[in-house]
């Protein structure tokens, strides 16, 4: 589902242009934002729900999580009711630096089913 950027509820981002590479590469360099950052590619565009992540860390550090990601540009989000959802902005990414997700994703461990 396609945001647009004049919704009353899209959080503060930066914009394709001034995605910066050292805040991208920091914000993947830690292990469960990367998990976040795999889940979302892994559903192809797909909303999710930040309460819909299965992260093994208190809703107060989720938050923190979801903003660094959403500051440094790799994801969109929205207010939808009480909720945030969340997208990878992958075509920007892929605009500004590309091969960089793909090459970070095939990376990734895969996790294993409980």
């Amino acid at each position: 589902m396609a945001i647009d950027q004049d919704c009353p509820g899209l959080l503060p981002e930066p914009a394709t242009a001034e995605l910066e590479l050292v805040r991208v590469l920091h914000a993947l360099a830690d292990p469960i934002r990367l998990r976040i950052v795999a889940d979302l590619a892994a559903v192809g565009g797909v909303e999710l729900n930040c309460l819909s992540f299965d992260l093994p860390i208190t809703k107060s550090t989720m938050t923190h999580h979801f903003r660094v990601l959403r500051e440094a540009g790799l994801i969109r989000q929205h207010r939808r009711g009480t909720s945030k959802m969340n997208t990878l902005r992958a075509a920007d990414l892929a605009e500004r630096f590309p091969g960089l997700l793909e090459s970070v994703l095939a990376a990734v461990p895969a996790v294993p089913a409980d």
